[in-house]
């Protein structure tokens, strides 16, 4: 794994900021999948033929665990006394996980809804540019619309120049794979060793051995034991209404 991390300054040691922690958590993730794969093809070893839009399940999968109390403390430790991050500074952390998430849900689904729009029904030299198409699905989206001059798409490199070309739900998509994932774990009871072993096994057994051998959904269906559902996504965010 090469990562772009913070440099040491002067005497000072290269310390690492919240985002680098899960950046090589998510690395390490996909690291994981190429460590792990039982597959003797190359062609379908590691992450090598999976689809692209469960590519990002096992990174992002490996995100969650920034935020699980036991795992951040265990890491997280003043440089020069060794004392964990203060209770106070865990609790912010959380509290920045879902601020604004509603709102940057909905501008993935903008960014998502615009994208297979513009690959699968804009005509050229039709009846609406391009940019009409982008208010059109924004207004749908979007709580605040866009303005008439906006030119968002002029720096839409994902799915003009990124790979990411009719495919950019797949971002959200990863989200819902991983959060669900994740929750097998919460279900299982983050706080029993022996479940969390167990649980661990049967991912490493499926989602991380299995590679582009067998399609995602079937390998999803493997470890969680049904497809996937949005709902862990939607609390890990706090959208979920409050149940007394």
């Amino acid at each position: 794994m090469v990562c772009n991390q913070t440099p040491p300054v002067g005497d000072k040691p290269s310390l690492m900021t919240f985002r680098e922690v899960e950046t090589v958590f998510h690395e390490f993730g996909h690291a994981l999948q190429y460590i792990l794969t039982k597959q003797d093809e190359g062609l379908v070893a590691g992450i090598r033929g999976v689809e692209w839009d469960a590519v990002e399940l096992p990174s992002q999968f490996m995100e969650n665990w920034c935020y699980h109390r036991d795992t951040l403390m265990s890491i997280g430790k003043h440089y020069q006394t060794g004392e964990s991050i203060p209770e106070e500074v865990y609790l912010k952390l959380l509290a920045a996980r879902t601020f604004r998430a509603g709102s940057l849900s909905l501008r993935q689904i903008r960014f998502a809804s615009l994208d297979l729009e513009l690959h699968t029904k804009y005509i050229p030299d039709g009846p609406e540019s391009v940019y009409d198409v982008d208010q059109r699905v924004s207004r749908k989206t979007q709580v605040i619309p866009p303005l008439p001059e906006d030119r968002f798409l002029c720096g839409f490199n994902h799915i003009f120049a990124g790979g990411y070309a009719a495919g950019y739900y797949s971002y959200k998509w990863a989200e819902v794979l991983s959060a669900d994932a994740f929750s097998a774990f919460e279900d299982a009871g983050l706080e029993d060793s022996k479940a969390v072993k167990e649980t661990g096994h049967k991912f490493r057994e499926t989602v991380l051995a299995l590679g582009g051998g067998k399609a995602p959904l079937e390998v999803f269906v493997e470890f969680r034991g049904r497809e996937p559902s949005p709902e862990a996504l939607l609390r890990h965010n706090g959208l979920l209404p409050v149940t007394a």
